[in-house]
């Protein structure tokens, strides 16, 4: 009986310059990603369990069929989980220094965004407020704005963020965060005990905090309840 070898293949090693290269790109990658202040947590790409119902047709294909189908926070929840990409580039246009010297940057309208689901906090909350507002109206949906100690990333001042929130059984509830898509809050029996949680949760203390009709931006001095300086940094 013959036996014929097979060369062995000998495994070269890459150049140690290209491995350093590669390393440098991705830590430099994770460290601007990581330093946005609403950019989601790692762990928050993950669906949680029961977050949403699945329809038998599948995802809806456009947002007036979405509007159809959905019935309730669950089901907005579940698709934002399964769709919401973070937008950093435009978290800088929407930052308060940028805009102050740029205004005029539209918020992305519900339809628009279904279409498109990439944006920042706002952009979230006002696709989770307003579609809420016509599929389950009774849930009071409104937006949370929190104010946190001001970040500077890129030179830029960023410092507000913005969740959606809703009332069930007396209590309220919050989703649609782009810290961690997918994940819903609740029941707490107060906004105040929530954002206590979430400045916890942040790892960054909160100054002021509003719950509103609408996504404009109002003067800081009276349109935010304003914490006290004493409040712990969490």
């Amino acid at each position: 009986m013959t036996v014929v070898r097979t060369p062995s293949r000998r495994l070269v090693p890459e150049p140690p310059l290209r491995l350093l290269a590669l390393a440098l790109f991705a830590i430099a990658s994770i460290a601007v990603h990581g330093a946005m202040p609403d950019a989601p947590a790692p762990q928050a790409a993950a669906r949680e369990p029961g977050s949403g119902t699945d329809h038998a047709g599948g995802a809806p294909a456009s947002y007036r069929e979405a509007l159809a189908a959905w019935r309730s926070a669950e089901d907005v929840n579940a698709w934002i989980a399964a769709n919401f990409r973070y937008d950093t580039a435009r978290a800088l246009q929407l930052s308060e220094s940028w805009r102050q010297r740029n205004p005029g940057l539209p918020i992305h309208a519900p339809e628009v965004f279904f279409a498109d689901p990439h944006g920042v906090c706002v952009d979230l909350a006002r696709f989770a407020v307003e579609t809420l507002r016509t599929i389950d109206p009774a849930s009071k949906p409104a937006y949370l704005m929190i104010e946190f100690d001001a970040a500077m990333v890129e030179g830029e001042t960023l410092r507000r963020h913005w969740i959606a929130t809703f009332e069930r059984d007396g209590q309220r509830h919050f989703f649609a965060d782009s810290r961690r898509p997918g994940h819903l809050a609740g029941p707490y029996p107060s906004t105040e005990a929530f954002v206590a949680d979430y400045a916890a949760f942040r790892g960054r203390r909160v100054v002021a905090y509003r719950e509103a009709d609408d996504h404009a931006r109002r003067a800081r001095a009276t349109a935010a309840r304003r914490l006290p300086e004493s409040a712990p940094p969490h």
